[in-house]
């Protein structure tokens, strides 16, 4: 799974604000031919974009290139069950990706678009916001 390897704070604040901004940076294909845009803002973790990256790569063969846009680097902080309050801030459990709606999730080259479609399609079902599936204008 994904993790950084260096943080420069390894516990962070949660983010309580609704994201209802719109990517600014990221909504376009650079690198492959197809891609997954995110509708709708989020949180996504380092596992569910393992799940999907593995899927996209099962349902292709591991044929094509594939790219993840986006790397979860968020630390998320848990305290045990039954745990009374007080005692500081639980240990990290696992990081996230917060994304906003247009950012592009994956990007696949070297299949055929109808290949690309599908996987990415099954991928999407592994990700917990509503995402689209765009191509490169020639």
């Amino acid at each position: 799974m994904l993790t950084p390897k260096k943080q420069k704070y390894r516990k962070a604040f949660r983010d309580r604000s609704t994201h209802k901004k719109k990517a600014n940076n990221g909504f376009t294909l650079a690198f492959g031919s197809f891609g997954l845009k995110a509708k709708t803002s989020g949180e996504i973790t380092s596992r569910q974009l393992e799940a999907a990256r593995r899927t996209i790569a099962r349902y292709t063969k591991r044929g094509g290139k594939i790219w993840i846009r986006i790397f979860p680097h968020i630390p998320i902080t848990k305290k045990s069950a039954e745990v009374p309050m007080g005692g500081g801030k639980g240990s990290v459990e696992y990081f996230i990706f917060r994304t906003l709606a247009g950012k592009v999730l994956f990007e696949i080259e070297g299949v055929s678009k109808e290949m690309a479609q599908e996987a990415l399609r099954l991928a999407s079902y592994k990700l917990p916001l509503k995402t689209k599936f765009v191509e490169k204008i020639h």
